[in-house]
């Protein structure tokens, strides 16, 4: 049984973690004293739905959980502090703090340290999220006990629907361009200057003519999609833009 221990403080540890050359000891009160911080932790660094799915989108909304008074946001994995880094690198997680719990005292103490000796893994940490606000557990998320590994409501989204249940997600917003095109140009500005964060994909180095054919009929260049669906080039972009109001909230700013 996995224990919902909501309204107590977080176990009292010290995380082995590793900055350049140097040993750093972070304590639990270093870690959460007079800060509210969301903690999502999980099996394992490198590991399927941890790297494509679980950290990148708690990355890409840490900026919203700033606006909603959270002072950090950090991913915890009974992994030790090189695999940790190396992990945050290779996942670009800038935003996110990566902390060790290599001997998983941490995990233990939440009462979620659970056998993967099936996998090879050993001991590993059960998936969850968690708000804590000075040291003190107000919610936790805790995947169903069930086999396998479960991602039901450990994600990002959740934790920024109980924040702010009005709260809207920013828009997922890809650019397809090519080397030396003014209108990629004009594009990848307007999505700048409003404030709306892009994935650059650039042809012959991200993708090829056959990707761009496969996802859609006009090859002209830009190609914007934004939330699943086509936009077009820079200026249908504009007209995006002003439609959602996004250029008359700049305005006005």
């Amino acid at each position: 049984m996995l224990d919902n221990i909501e309204g107590q403080r977080v176990p009292n540890v010290t995380f082995k973690t590793r900055n350049d050359h140097d040993w750093v000891d972070l304590t639990t009160d270093d870690v959460f004293a007079g800060k509210s911080v969301i903690v999502f932790s999980l099996p394992g660094a490198f590991t399927p739905t941890c790297s494509s799915a679980h950290v990148p989108r708690y990355n890409q909304l840490v900026p919203l959980f700033r606006d909603k008074g959270i002072d950090d946001v950090i991913c915890i994995s009974v992994n030790d502090a090189f695999v940790m880094n190396e992990w945050k690198l290779a996942q670009n997680a800038d935003r996110v703090t990566f902390l060790p719990d290599g001997n998983g005292e941490f995990t233990d103490g939440m009462g979620l340290l659970v056998g993967k000796e099936d996998l090879g893994f050993g001991k590993r940490s059960w998936r969850y999220s968690m708000l804590v606000r000075d040291g003190v557990i107000e919610k936790m998320f805790i995947e169903p006990d069930e086999p396998g590994d479960p991602f039901q409501v450990s994600d990002a989204d959740t934790m920024l629907a109980y924040l702010d249940p009005e709260a809207q997600s920013p828009h997922d917003v890809s650019v397809f361009t090519r080397p030396g095109c003014p209108f990629c140009v004009r594009a990848k500005g307007l999505l700048r200057a409003a404030g709306v964060e892009f994935e650059e994909l650039v042809l012959n180095r991200d993708y090829t003519d056959r990707t761009l054919r496969a996802i859609s009929e006009d090859l002209t260049f830009p190609q914007v999609f934004v939330d699943g669906r086509r936009v077009g080039g820079a200026d249908e972009l504009e007209s995006w833009l002003s439609d959602e109001g996004i250029l008359a909230r700049l305005d006005a700013a």
